[in-house]
């Protein structure tokens, strides 16, 4: 049996991940930092709920060891991300954005990907097939940044693809070091969630794919790579 992690998973992709991973045999564990949500979500889905909120140290070493003392963990889904936006809604570009607003999306979409990883590493170390997915975006890859007359060009923010870009690259580096690990960023697409306000262009399902797909790689699988559900991404 496999044992999953998914932090962020009251709602979004996280919900729809967790609910396809249970469909396909895991035991999961919904992450949430807010435990009413968390505990509905958990039993909506069928899944076991643990308080994480993953900017808070002493929240993610509780989760850890409440995990560890029910038999361990296979797979990490580092989901849970935010974006600051303006009140309205609005994306918020470069003359506006302020070092607390960058701070504030790094602690969570940065830091809390090290943090929760750094408190599993032990455990996942000790699984016989063990895998971390880290939820990333098409906005942290340059080249498509830099690609003229696409969306991810057209984008404004500055704080949102910083942060995903930072996740590839601890991504890569966490692949590296541990060679047993499938450890993989991907790119779910530009999905409907309370993320962006509910302005994606596909939905749950569709974003859901590619994190599933990665969640179940074999040993022989890809590892340190940067993917979407039609392949390899630049970086």
């Amino acid at each position: 049996m496999t044992t999953t992690l998914i932090t962020g998973a009251n709602k979004g992709l996280g919900f729809e991940t967790a609910r396809r991973l249970i469909e396909a045999g895991h035991t999961v564990y919904a992450g949430s930092r807010d435990a009413g949500r968390g505990r509905l979500a958990a039993e909506r889905l069928g899944a076991r709920f643990v308080r994480l909120d993953v900017t808070d140290d002493d929240s993610v070493a509780a989760a850890a060891k409440t995990i560890e003392a029910e038999g361990g963990l296979d797979v990490l889904v580092n989901n849970a991300g935010i974006e600051e936006r303006t009140p309205d809604g609005g994306v918020i570009g470069p003359a506006d954005v302020t070092a607390d607003i960058m701070r504030t999306t790094f602690e969570t979409n940065v830091f809390g990907v090290v943090r929760v990883t750094h408190a599993f590493l032990p455990l996942l170390r000790r699984s016989a097939a063990p895998v971390i997915v880290n939820v990333s975006s098409g906005l942290a890859s340059l080249t498509m940044v830099t690609t003229p007359n696409t969306p991810t060009y057209a984008y404004p923010g500055v704080a949102y693809p910083a942060s995903k870009s930072a996740v590839n690259m601890i991504t890569v580096q966490y692949a590296k070091a541990f060679p047993g690990m499938r450890i993989n960023a991907v790119e779910p697409g530009y999905t409907a969630t309370d993320l962006n306000m509910r302005t994606g262009t596909q939905t749950v399902v569709e974003g859901a794919e590619i994190i599933v797909r990665m969640a179940q790689v074999g040993a022989d699988g890809p590892t340190g790579a940067y993917v979407d559900v039609s392949g390899t991404l630049p970086w």
